[in-house]
């Protein structure tokens, strides 16, 4: 069965950006796919270190848990990336992983290359368009093909919650993580 994986960069159990990730994987259980959340919580990762060693590894060097996710990634036909915005900016830690996960998808077989997926960025106030465009670059030099929803894919929240008292917000994750999953089964047909 065709599966999608999310990453959820938040360090908060449960919070608003996993909140989010829920809805849309709600929407893509709804159109016969598989999903999983992965959640940073508890997670220390850390930046590239350019040492090139994921060519002849085949995974990345830096043993801190990326290896298991990149794993994931690998057997998942989708990637999806939920990020909240500190200072105006995704994380930095989700920004080390996807810069990781690049290249090691470079340095080896390209399993990014086709995935289907995109970025979500939860916010308080602002910086949603800057992290969305900020983690674009990641989806679309991997080869990756990202799919359009019925407005940008942000949320706004602050307090655990929030997030569901935004209703454009999560009608467009909703739309997302449906046009992801049928793009994907397009593809396989």
């Amino acid at each position: 069965m065709k599966k999608v994986l999310l990453l959820c960069a938040s360090p908060r159990p449960s919070g608003n950006t996993y909140q989010v990730l829920e809805e849309c994987a709600s929407a893509i259980e709804d159109e016969g796919l598989d999903v999983e959340i992965i959640s940073f919580v508890g997670k220390s990762i850390k930046s590239c270190i350019a040492c090139g060693r994921c060519k002849e590894l085949n995974e990345c060097a830096i043993n801190d848990g990326l290896n298991d996710i990149i794993t994931k990634i690998r057997e998942s036909d989708g990637f999806i990336v939920g990020a909240p915005v500190y200072f105006g900016t995704a994380r930095g830690d989700v920004m080390s992983a996807l810069q990781r996960i690049g290249m090691v998808s470079m340095a080896s077989d390209n399993f990014l290359s086709w995935k289907v997926g995109g970025p979500i960025a939860v916010a308080r106030r602002g910086g949603h368009t800057a992290t969305i465009q900020e983690m674009l670059m990641f989806f679309f030099i991997n080869d990756m093909i990202v799919p359009g929803s019925t407005y940008w894919n942000m949320v706004f929240g602050h307090a655990p919650g929030d997030v569901q008292d935004d209703d454009e917000g999560m009608q467009t994750i909703r739309r997302f993580g449906s046009n992801v999953a049928n793009l994907i089964k397009k593809i396989s047909e």
